[in-house]
């Protein structure tokens, strides 16, 4: 079955354009547009589209915050979003994480990681952009000394460890598969038991308390 998108930006030329791309990707079916949030909320909600593809800075209600409406902490049957957008500012990544977006892409990151993005958020999974996921792993760690975040309650096991650094290097829920010989829903159930333990929401998250408690340095289990 294809993957059920809706797409929403105030600009009616930026979402023919993503339309057609996503039209033309295998698996992917755009079933709504919206110009703006509130028109892409009535929409999702109507729809329960697979993925929603919400650009940041429209009209009325923005991304942001159509994004925490539909996929937040509060929301009982979140949706999955993948936030675009054309300003590479980190504090737009952050609101866009902290509101449940699952993804956060570049207007100009190209139909194939597009793609990826919107593949990646249906199966519960997560893709950020890779020059923005680097540069905020830079940023965090070049910040300075932090407090060690407490260890879980729950031990990470081996295999969780594994899969941790693996996040923490950038590699997908497919790449990760391959590298590990475990099959795909073993890596999401892995990634699944990690958000839980580390109290995290997503990837990036878990990259940072996996750059915080030195594992990335380290390059193995503390």
């Amino acid at each position: 079955m294809s993957i059920r998108v809706l797409v929403a930006d105030d600009q009616e030329i930026v979402r023919t354009g993503l339309t057609m791309i996503l039209t033309t990707q295998p698996g992917i079916e755009v079933v709504a547009e919206a110009a703006n949030g509130n028109r892409a909320i009535e929409l999702a909600r109507r729809l329960r589209p697979d993925v929603c593809l919400l650009d940041i800075r429209m009209p009325g209600l923005d991304g942001i915050e159509a994004t925490r409406r539909l996929a937040g902490p509060t929301v009982t049957d979140p949706l999955a979003v993948v936030v675009i957008t054309t300003f590479d500012l980190d504090e737009y990544v952050y609101a866009a994480l902290r509101a449940g977006a699952r993804g956060f892409l570049l207007k100009d990151a190209g139909p194939a990681l597009l793609s990826q993005a919107v593949h990646a958020a249906a199966e519960g999974d997560a893709l950020i952009a890779p020059s923005v996921t680097m540069r905020l792993l830079k940023t965090f760690a070049g910040a300075g000394p932090r407090p060690v975040p407490h260890a879980p309650a729950d031990p990470l096991t081996d295999r969780e460890e594994e899969v941790l650094l693996a996040v923490a290097n950038g590699r997908t829920n497919t790449e990760i598969a391959a590298d590990l010989f475990i099959s795909l829903s073993t890596v999401k159930t892995h990634i699944g038991s990690l958000l839980a333990k580390l109290g995290v929401r997503n990837r990036v998250e878990m990259a940072m308390w996996a750059y915080r408690t030195d594992r990335v340095a380290r390059g193995h289990r503390n």
